[in-house]
């Protein structure tokens, strides 16, 4: 597996950078031709990665939010999404259906069931006080998934 092209955009954990991260990741995607299927669930992903580092990591301060894409040979795209926030104390309870930490917000807590369920695959590394990243790979050619 080779990377054929890579990329990183660092931005401001502001939410209106969240739509500049989607529509950046759609046009980098683009070269691979994906599905209009596949363009969805790619931008939905990061959309949620962004977010969760935007809203929980930073949790109202400003901070640098990391997007990163590397194109594999394979029609393989891995997307990592890292903070420097908070850091999440337990992975596993974050990653449960409904589970927020903003309780007093209209939050779902469906953020990570969702880039689970559009993603092959989805890793999380945090560490309490340092920070967050996700990595999410999707596998654009049949023959892998």
């Amino acid at each position: 597996m080779e990377i054929t092209n890579e990329m990183r955009l660092m931005f401001l954990s502001k939410s209106e950078n969240e739509s500049f991260a989607r529509v950046t990741a759609a046009a980098f995607i683009s070269q691979l031709d994906p599905t209009v299927s596949e363009l969805v669930e790619i931008k939905t992903a990061v959309s949620e990665a962004v977010s969760n580092a935007i809203i929980h990591g930073y949790d109202g301060t400003v901070g640098i939010v990391t997007l990163e894409m590397r194109l594999f040979d394979t029609k393989i795209v891995e997307i990592s999404v890292t903070d420097s926030g908070k850091g999440i104390a337990d992975i596993e309870k974050a990653k449960e259906p409904l589970f927020t930490t903003k309780e007093n917000e209209e939050r779902a807590g469906m953020g990570f069931t969702v880039m689970e369920t559009f993603m092959d695959q989805l890793n999380v590394e945090s560490e309490v006080g340092k920070g967050t990243r996700i990595v999410m790979k999707k596998y654009l050619d049949a023959e892998h998934t």
